[in-house]
C-alpha cells in the first residue's frame, strides 16, 4: 500500500508504518530508526484502532496522554515528533483535512530519580586508582579511555589501533560500533561534528601505545564478541562499589569528563568540540548545573574584584 494511495479508511498506526518505511528507512541511521520502529509498537498498542479520519486535537491529545502516564516528558516529547512528523505528511498529501497535533499539550510523569550523572575529581581519581591495567585489552582500559577523552560508548568500541597517533597525540574520532544490531559493524558517528581529533595526554599515549602493540591494525580493540552497553555498566557498578564512590554509568564517565574540564576553566566552545556537540547549546543545556555554579563563583570573583577598588 503507498502512501500517495491511502485513504482516510486507513488506520493511523498503519499510515505511520507506511510513512516510516518510505520516508526514513535508509535515510537515517539504523539506530534512529529503530526509535521510529519503537514509535509505531506504541501506537499499536494505545490506539489499534484509531482511523485518520477520526483524528482530531481532541483524539491526538487523548493520544499523547494516554502515552504521558507512564512515561516521562521528554520521552513523551520525541514520540509526539515522530507522530507530527508524519501527520504534518499526511496534511499535504490531503489524507487529513487539518493539523490534529496543532497546540498540543506534552506531559509527563514526574522525572524520576536518577543515578548520579557524574563525579567530582578526588572520586575519579578513585576509580581510575583501582583499574587493573597489567592484563592486556579489559574493560578497565576502556573506562579509562572514556574518562580521559570523554567518547561515547558506541565510539570507544569502534576505535581501533590506527585511530591513535601516538607521535602527535591525539585520538582520530571518525565511526562508531553499531552493537545493537543483529549482526555489529562500523557505523557512521551521531553528526557530523562527532568526526573529530580528540587530544591526549602523555600518560594515555603510553598505556594505550603498549596496550595496541601487535594487536590487528583495523579492527575494534575492545570488541571480540557480541557487546552490550549493560555488561559494561554492571561491571563499571562494581567497580564503584569497590572504590566506594557513587554508582555511575559508562555515559556518566562522558560526563565526568566533561564536567571536571568546565570546573578547570576550559571553555563551553572547547568541551563541544571535544565531546563532538554539534553546537554549544547541547553543551550548555547539559551541564547547566555545572556552568550556574560557576557563574556564582565568577560572580563573587567580580564582587571582590570591584570591592577592591577605591
Amino acid at each position: 500500500m503507498e502512501v500517495s494511495n491511502m485513504t482516510q479508511d486507513v488506520k493511523l498506526h498503519q499510515y505511520f508504518y507506511q510513512w516510516m518505511q518510505l520516508y526514513k528507512l535508509d535515510a537515517v541511521r539504523p539506530v534512529t530508526y529503530r526509535k521510529y520502529e519503537m514509535t509505531h509498537r506504541q501506537l499499536v498498542k494505545l490506539a489499534p484502532d484509531l482511523y485518520m479520519r477520526e483524528l482530531s486535537r481532541l483524539t491526538y491529545q487523548q493520544l499523547l496522554n494516554d502515552y504521558a502516564s507512564n512515561h516521562e516528558r521528554q520521552t513523551v516529547m520525541d514520540f509526539h515528533r515522530h507522530v507530527k512528523s508524519a501527520l504534518i505528511d499526511a496534511l499535504e498529501e490531503d489524507l487529513i483535512d487539518r493539523d490534529p497535533t496543532r497546540k498540543a499539550i506534552i506531559k509527563g510523569v514526574q522525572q524520576r530519580k536518577h543515578k548520579t550523572k557524574f563525579l567530582n575529581q578526588h572520586e575519579t581519581q578513585a576509580l581510575l586508582n583501582i583499574l587493573v591495567l597489567d592484563e592486556g585489552v579489559n574493560w578497565d582500559y576502556f573506562i579509562l579511555l572514556i574518562a580521559k577523552t570523554g567518547l561515547r560508548f558506541a565510539e570507544a568500541l569502534a576505535l581501533t589501533p590506527k585511530d591513535f597517533d601516538f607521535a602527535h597525540q591525539y585520538l582520530n574520532v571518525s565511526k562508531t560500533w553499531d552493537y545493537k544490531s543483529a549482526a555489529p559493524e562500523f557505523a557512521p558517528t551521531k553528526n557530523k561534528s562527532s568526526v573529530r581529533k580528540v587530544q591526549l595526554d602523555w600518560q594515555t599515549v603510553i598505556q594505550f601505545s603498549q596496550l595496541t602493540k601487535g594487536l590487528p591494525e583495523d579492527k575494534p580493540i575492545f570488541v571480540n564478541t557480541k557487546v552490550y552497553n549493560d555488561t559494561v555498566n554492571h561491571y563499571l557498578e562494581r567497580l564503584c562499589k569497590k572504590a566506594d564512590i557513587p554508582v555511575i554509568s559508562v555515559h556518566g564517565l562522558r560526563h565526568t569528563h566533561a564536567s571536571l574540564l568546565l570546573y578547570a576553566g576550559v571553555s563551553i566552545a572547547s568541551v563541544a568540540r571535544r565531546l563532538g556537540h554539534s553546537n554549544m547549546t547541547t553543551t550548555q543545556q547539559t551541564y547547566l548545573h555545572v556552568i550556574q555554579e560557576l557563574e556564582n563563583q565568577d560572580n563573587d570573583k567580580v564582587m571582590k574584584h570591584l570591592a577592591s577598588l577605591i
